[in-house]
């Protein structure tokens, strides 16, 4: 096949107008002809030279630019040095920005495929559930955005408005934080836009915990089915979603500890609590092989507890805020109090529950007993002042 000749720019005269006596032949841009007609056969010349420069310059495409090109080249240009940038920055950045778009996903589908990795990876009930309800929030507004166009403002101004209170915009950050993380992850997304929303200072509120006459009186007035979880609640400082998985064959009376499994762990890990004197002489009358230790309507039950006891508050995580205060208070061991709440450091200890309790009233915590054992100690008690004397 013959290759094409490439047309050869030439003046020639135009004899059809009475002041453009000159035009060029050969002058074709993306495949068409393109006439220009010039008063005087030097300003064709001329022409001619400047395209001539232009194929010197940067190739022989420069003769198949359309005019309207260079127009846009020129403004494009003037725009970006205000910024100090070049077109060729631009169109990198912008095409980098497509590749993105292209490869990225909606966010509909990105909730779907995040939510369905987290439940392949084991993660609690509650934990999908806060997932599901909070990414949906999320997907309800943004369902069909493609994931690569957020910024960081519109995120900030949806968290701001979803979640007004300090509190739950710290839990909705992180859930959104985590979502976007996943998709840096998946190259649906060049960045995490949540990464320069910054955290809100929630205020701190003191640790507001049981007196033990208060928590005696709970006992009291409690129905003997939720004792073992007021006790293990009080004694052994396990979490509120600890609990409701607990069973009764993770409850190690004649080895002395509480066994906490990685599955039913809110970090995941493993723990032994140990069970002090008072929480074995609560468990042991209702000490099973097997079975759940929280019995159905315990909720019901623990309210109407705290209705016959006089109790006109419950304190926010009262049993575990109660345990860790009187703890720290009666043992001043931070480290084994860490372990066994399932903390990591000792920071968290010492910035909530040091000096919360006094020494007298830990004293009197941990003599919290059945009324039976309460007589055997007092006997006991008795006996050893009478033998010391």
């Amino acid at each position: 096949m013959r290759r094409r000749r490439t047309p050869k720019l030439a003046v020639v005269p135009y004899r059809h107008h009475p002041n453009l006596k000159w035009t060029i032949s050969g002058y074709y841009v993306n495949g068409k002809r393109v006439r220009h007609f010039f008063k005087t056969r030097h300003e064709a010349d001329t022409f001619i030279r400047q395209l001539q420069i232009k194929v010197e310059n940067l190739g022989e495409r420069a003769l198949h630019i359309d005019p309207r090109v260079h127009y846009m080249a020129i403004d494009a240009q003037d725009k970006l040095a205000a910024f100090g940038k070049t077109i060729a920055d631009a169109a990198e950045h912008y095409t980098k920005h497509l590749q993105n778009v292209e490869r990225s996903c909606t966010v509909n589908q990105l909730v779907a495929e995040f939510i369905e990795t987290k439940q392949s990876e084991g993660r609690q009930k509650t934990t999908i559930y806060e997932l599901n309800w909070r990414l949906g929030r999320f997907a309800q507004k943004f369902g069909q955005r493609v994931v690569a166009t957020f910024n960081s403002a519109e995120c900030d101004d949806w968290l701001r408005k979803e979640a007004p209170t300090p509190r739950n915009r710290v839990n909705a950050r992180r859930v959104l934080h985590a979502l976007f993380a996943y998709a840096v992850m998946r190259n649906y997304c060049p960045e995490n836009p949540i990464s320069r929303i910054p955290k809100p200072k929630v205020p701190d509120k003191p640790i507001d915990v049981f007196t033990p006459a208060e928590l005696q009186r709970l006992f009291e007035a409690a129905n003997p089915a939720i004792i073992p979880h007021i006790a293990i609640g009080a004694f052994a400082g396990l979490r509120r979603a600890e609990l409701s998985r607990l069973d009764w064959k993770e409850v190690h009376l004649d080895r002395n500890f509480i066994e906490v499994t990685a599955l039913k762990s809110k970090t995941a890990s493993r723990r032994l609590v140990p069970t002090q004197p008072n929480l074995k002489a609560w468990l042991t009358p209702y000490a099973k092989k097997a079975g759940r230790v929280e019995t159905p309507n315990h909720r019901k039950s623990l309210e109407a507890a705290q209705q016959r006891a006089g109790l006109e508050r419950w304190p926010r995580n009262g049993l575990r805020h109660s345990f860790a205060s009187y703890h720290l208070a009666k043992f001043q061991d931070s480290s084994a109090l860490a372990l066994q709440l399932g903390h990591t450091t000792t920071g968290l200890l010492f910035a909530h529950y040091r000096e919360v309790v006094t020494p007298e009233d830990a004293e009197a915590y941990w003599q919290i007993m059945p009324a039976h054992e309460r007589k055997i100690h007092s006997r006991t008690m008795a006996y050893a002042a009478t033998v010391n004397n």
